[in-house]
């Protein structure tokens, strides 16, 4: 059994403080100076880089490239797209000055009046306005086109009510901004790359997801449409993981980009954008973890395998230290990462429950009568089961634990997520079931009146229009019209 923690709140008494607590005391982030903004410790950047890592492959390997693109965007550029600046307006921080000076008083410094900018910058909320203004320079011709630019950045927007990788003022994400010579082939980036992101909450993140299209109220601000993953968390709400957008011809005309098309006439560029952020570590958290810490996938564990000597002098301690290495070796070779803790600062018992609170995969205990023996203990982090196993080959029998326990832990999200979704035909059985929280799929007539109604009267959205799965027509729950096919709706983060 684990050592229980002191201070980790139970999931089942109040699951948001769970949550908070567990994001400290896995060493994952912590609050900052700065109201809103938080600091990503070590090992939380860990688990942040093998994501970038593998997105980055990812993305390159569908042909794209990496650029970066200012942090300060001129106030005048966000006015150009009318409904881009109405979705991101209230949350912009604003420059207006270039420089401070000492207090005559000489009680520190003071924003020098005199050095009021001319027009003011805004501190980029997402980056369509400055990367439109830049491609304008970039395209001339149809042989200009496809342009496939990502950039991995920092973007601020001023949330009031913030949680740690969830919401916060300032987070980090990747944004992808593309140029097309059509519509066709801008749709099908679009939809490609939410392909990607599913692959990637599936196969890395070990997080089932449904793919689909944002209803129009829920669309991104300046796209004609929006593609998202959504994933259904422990507690039966969805979070919004990752989103694709069909920006049309929007951006193109508010920053006049127009391109010479093969037959020879001048006509407006086809634009995507799409971008994943931090907040899939929050994902990754309230998916998979439990009342004694993280549980991460192996695929993007920073330490997949720790190992744990147990000896009762420096003589043991040096037997057991010349046996460990060529394993840790063979494990590196095998392209597994593994520590190897044989600090004299910390009890066994006190490592074992801080890796078990880190969501390290597996742990392994040596000890003198394991060497005797030919064994050694062996705990899987996912179902905290305990074996003791020959030493012998353990590096292949590492290896395959290690993709057992990446497939348990996304079957075990699936089948949460399944018991979690349910079917309502009436707005009576809708209001009932929502209150137990998980996925509904009811039908809806498309309106945005109904949606909003909704809405108001249960907390609920739409998360998305599914792609996949059940496209029979039926009646709208609430007003009886007709229905193309049912929705997901869900309370949501």
């Amino acid at each position: 059994m684990a050592i229980e923690l002191k201070g980790l709140t139970k999931r089942a008494e109040n699951y948001s403080q769970w949550y908070n607590d567990l994001v400290v005391k896995a060493d994952l982030a912590e609050q900052s100076a700065v109201r809103g903004c938080m600091v990503i410790k070590p090992y939380g950047y860990a688990i942040w880089e093998k994501m970038q890592r593998q997105l980055d492959d990812m993305f390159k390997a569908t042909g794209h490239v990496n650029a970066y693109f200012p942090l300060l965007i001129p106030k005048s550029f966000l006015s150009r797209e009318a409904d881009h600046v109405e979705g991101f307006a209230k949350e912009c921080a604003v420059v207006t000055h270039y420089r401070l000076k000492n207090n005559p008083d000489g009680s520190g410094v003071v924003v020098d009046p005199e050095a009021r900018l001319e027009e003011e910058l805004i501190i980029r909320p997402t980056s369509e306005t400055i990367i439109w203004n830049t491609y304008k320079n970039w395209i001339h011709s149809y042989r200009d086109l496809p342009i496939l630019c990502n950039q991995w950045a920092n973007v601020f927007r001023w949330e009031m009510r913030t949680r740690m990788f969830l919401r916060t003022a300032e987070f980090l994400w990747q944004e992808g901004h593309t140029a097309h010579a059509t519509r066709e082939e801008a749709m099908e980036e679009a939809v490609k790359m939410l392909n990607v992101y599913a692959d990637f909450a599936e196969k890395y993140m070990a997080v089932p997801v449904i793919k689909g299209v944002k209803s129009a109220n829920e669309r991104f601000a300046g796209a004609l449409e929006t593609y998202t993953i959504e994933a259904m968390m422990q507690d039966g709400k969805a979070l919004q993981s990752g989103t694709s957008h069909f920006l049309g011809q929007n951006f193109a005309k508010a920053f006049d980009v127009k391109f010479i098309n093969k037959e020879n006439q001048l006509e407006y560029v086809w634009a995507t954008s799409w971008g994943v952020s931090t907040r899939l570590m929050g994902a990754l958290i309230m998916t998979h973890s439990d009342d004694n810490g993280l549980v991460l996938p192996p695929h993007l564990a920073p330490i997949q395998v720790v190992i744990v000597p147990i000896y009762k002098n420096n003589e043991q301690l040096a037997v057991l230290d010349s046996r460990v290495a060529p394993i840790v070796e063979r494990l590196r070779n095998m392209g597994i990462s593994v520590k190897y803790d044989n600090a004299d600062n910390r009890r066994p018992g006190f490592k074992f429950a801080d890796y078990e609170l880190k969501g390290v995969p597996v742990r392994l205990a040596l000890g003198g009568r394991d060497l005797e023996n030919g064994t050694i203990e062996v705990m899987r982090r996912d179902t905290l089961e305990k074996e003791t196993v020959a030493l012998e080959g353990i590096e292949e029998y590492v290896a395959k634990l290690l993709e057992d326990i990446q497939a348990n832990i996304y079957q075990k999200a699936l089948k949460h997520r399944a018991e979690m979704t349910t079917s309502v035909d009436t707005y009576e059985e809708f209001k009932e079931q929502i209150e137990k929280g998980g996925f509904i799929l009811a039908h809806w007539d498309g309106t945005p009146e109904t949606e909003e109604k909704i809405k108001e009267e249960t907390k609920a959205t739409i998360r998305c229009i599914p792609l996949d799965g059940d496209k029979t027509p039926g009646k709208c729950m609430v007003t009886g019209k007709p229905s193309a096919q049912r929705v997901v709706f869900a309370r949501n983060y």
